[in-house]
């Protein structure tokens, strides 16, 4: 297995991961419109096969009138077959890594209630506030967990609302 890092994920990469699981991200029945990210940390197979995924994006956040960067984390994907092997935390930690070189103080995700331990035990934490992310004519509120992750020693998340100054990722 090897760490790979590329921009865009294609349709054919998409489908790599994804196999023929009809709804991956468990998104059936999400409204929300969501980004796509410009560069991917992913783990490939010692066939050259992508089996582990994850997008990141630079976007602006906004916490009580104060704006500033954060890297978003989205789309974690480990294909099933390859499920139970720790490909999460393996591609999600070399994200992060990746992460904590673009500049901002923090990396936040979107996740369902089930999937917030893993993240947990990788070092996020919740964000305790209403959050409101951009569509494409207003702002939505978010349903799904919205964590955070320190990527400078000392750095703490900033209590109150959080906006989202972009699509969700």
């Amino acid at each position: 297995m090897e760490i790979v890092e590329f921009g865009l994920l294609s349709p054919e990469r998409r489908a790599e991961l994804e196999g023929d699981e009809a709804d991956p991200f468990d998104a059936a029945g999400d409204t929300l419109l969501y980004r796509r990210k410009e560069r991917h940390v992913a783990v490939r197979d010692g066939h050259g096969r992508l089996v582990a995924s994850t997008g990141l994006v630079l976007v602006e956040a906004e916490v009580t009138g104060e704006r500033f960067p954060v890297v978003g984390l989205g789309g974690v994907i480990v294909a099933a077959a390859h499920r139970g092997r720790g490909l999460a935390r393996e591609v999600v930690g070399a994200a992060l890594a990746r992460a904590a070189e673009l500049g901002p103080a923090f990396a936040l995700l979107f996740c369902h209630d089930d999937r917030a331990g893993l993240y947990r035990k990788l070092g996020f934490a919740d964000v305790e506030a209403e959050v409101r992310v951009r569509q494409a004519d207003r702002y939505a509120l978010m349903r799904d967990r919205t964590m955070w992750h320190a990527l400078r020693p000392g750095a703490s998340w900033p209590p109150g609302e959080l906006a989202i100054h972009s699509l969700p990722f």
